[in-house]
């Protein structure tokens, strides 16, 4: 696996407190539901009915996700009407979700072909 260099690294030894707050944030993205919705939302705002296409989920299991990552703080929702809307609640969000993803394509693509 390649590593990309570390320019972005964070400028400072992180604390406790950091440490345990990415763990939970990293828990979050361990679920590939969550990570399916995450990344739907990397496109732009959207409704629960669009996200429950993109993850191929039940709307009740897609409806908890969402409510899981509201209340973490990773996605906003606003009302329009009687539908509500949610985003990506920052630009990191959009760019962990993105390497992430990065990882496991070059993880796919650095596999030995299979006999």
């Amino acid at each position: 696996m390649h590593l990309s260099p570390a320019h972005d690294a964070h400028p400072r030894t992180p604390g406790e407190e950091q440490f345990a707050l990415a763990a939970e944030l990293l828990a979050l993205l361990g679920d590939r539901t969550r990570l399916t919705l995450l990344h739907a939302l990397t496109a732009g705002e959207s409704d629960v009915t669009t996200l429950t296409e993109a993850c191929d989920a039940a709307r009740p299991a897609v409806s908890q996700h969402l409510a899981r990552l509201r209340l973490a703080g990773l996605v906003t929702t606003r009302k329009e009407g009687r539908r509500v809307i949610y985003a990506l609640s920052d630009g990191h969000l959009r760019r962990l979700v993105d390497e992430a993803l990065n990882v496991a394509d070059h993880r796919l693509n650095d596999r030995p072909p299979h006999d």
